[in-house]
C-alpha cells in the first residue's frame, strides 16, 4: 500500500517536472520569436546574438527539467532496460547542455554581456 502510494506520488511528480520543462522550452521559443520579430526592423549582430542566447538559456533549463523527470521515472522500480535508456538520455541531454553552455559563453564574450 505504501509502496504503491509512493510510486504514484513519484509518477505525478515526474509528470509535473516534465510539464515544467516543456513549458520552459515552449515559453523560451515564443519569447525568442517575439524578440526576433522586434529586431527585424533594425537587425544587428549584437541583437541577433542576444536573441540566440535567450533561446539557449531556456533550452538549457528545459533540458535539465526533462532529465530530472527521466530520473524520477526511473527511480521507482527500475528495470535494466529503463536504466540503460536513462543512461543514453542522460548522455545525450548532458552533451546538449554542455555544447549549449559553451556556445552561450562564447556568444556572451563576443557580445560583451555578463554571464547568466
Amino acid at each position: 500500500m505504501i509502496e504503491e502510494t509512493i510510486t504514484n506520488v513519484v509518477l505525478w511528480l515526474k509528470l509535473f517536472v516534465e510539464t515544467v520543462g516543456a513549458l520552459l522550452i515552449g515559453f523560451g521559443a515564443i519569447a525568442t520569436l517575439v524578440r526576433f520579430f522586434r529586431i527585424l526592423g533594425h537587425p544587428s549582430i549584437r541583437a541577433y546574438e542576444s536573441t540566440r542566447l535567450l533561446l539557449a538559456r531556456f533550452l538549457s533549463l528545459g533540458l535539465e527539467f526533462q532529465l530530472a523527470a527521466d530520473i524520477l521515472g526511473t527511480a521507482v522500480a527500475p528495470s535494466w532496460a529503463q536504466i540503460g535508456k536513462l543512461g543514453a538520455i542522460a548522455v545525450v541531454r548532458t552533451g546538449l547542455n554542455y555544447f549549449l553552455a559553451r556556445e552561450m559563453k562564447e556568444e556572451q564574450e563576443a557580445v560583451g554581456t555578463e554571464p547568466a
